[in-house]
């Protein structure tokens, strides 16, 4: 099995945390997907981070489908470590913060941060290339705030961000956050309740590879890789 992925993708990286809760190790493929290379658009046109290609040739595009696609097929198998509960209720709340993440929290922080600190860094001028735009990294962090607070809304009567157990509400958040952390762009004085969950999860093993992750030019934040902050 392959993973073609950024290391800088927050949907990459919520899929890298599932296959490490599932104790699988796909072979990692890296694209900058504003390359456009054609090997990667045959296997989805929409040219976008993340796609896992299966040993036979099946190619799964996408953070929720590869998500869903791993539980269809490896869910029944992991018994309390299945990341989608059996129960109707539960699961529909797994995948609306799920989604909240994957998508709110993307456009609104996770997307602009990485865009303009990152990917515009390797970027020409005819792909998008340039000095990043301050108002939408201003914007970004700015939002991030309300979003912690609600983390920590959640938390005050859950385990878990969607429940009593770790689901794939936990690891979107987590995977979004991390490139934020990475950059130095969380305020984790903003909410206490927030920052001991995110401290739990990214003690797990599954997230080592991400916290071993460095970029040339631009080393992490001080307590990125810092269990204890």
């Amino acid at each position: 099995m392959q993973l073609h992925h950024h290391l800088f993708c927050p949907h990459s990286r919520f899929v890298r945390l599932a296959f490490g809760e599932y104790g699988m190790e796909p072979a990692l493929v890296e694209e900058r997907v504003w390359e456009r290379r054609p090997d990667f658009l045959a296997l989805d046109p929409a040219g976008a981070t993340p796609v896992v290609v299966e040993d036979h040739g099946l190619a799964v595009p996408g953070a929720t489908i590869i998500a869903e696609y791993l539980d269809e097929t490896r869910g029944l198998a992991l018994g309390d470590r299945r990341l989608l509960p059996e129960d109707l209720r539960d699961r529909i709340e797994v995948r609306r913060l799920e989604a909240w993440f994957n998508g709110k929290f993307f456009a609104e922080v996770s997307e602009p941060l990485v865009r303009e600190k990152v990917y515009k860094r390797y970027m020409n001028r005819e792909q998008g290339g340039g000095p990043p735009d301050m108002a939408a990294i201003r914007a970004a962090r700015a939002n991030i705030r309300y979003h912690l607070h609600y983390i920590g809304w959640l938390l005050k009567a859950r385990n878990w961000i969607a429940g009593d157990r770790l689901s794939y509400a936990d690891l979107a958040a987590a995977a979004h956050i991390s490139c934020a952390d990475y950059l130095g762009d969380v305020p984790w004085d903003e909410d206490e309740t927030a920052k001991i969950w995110y401290a739990r999860i990214k003690s797990r093993p599954s997230f080592r590879p991400l916290l071993a992750v460095t970029m040339a030019g631009m080393p992490p934040a001080a307590t990125y890789a810092d269990l204890d902050f």
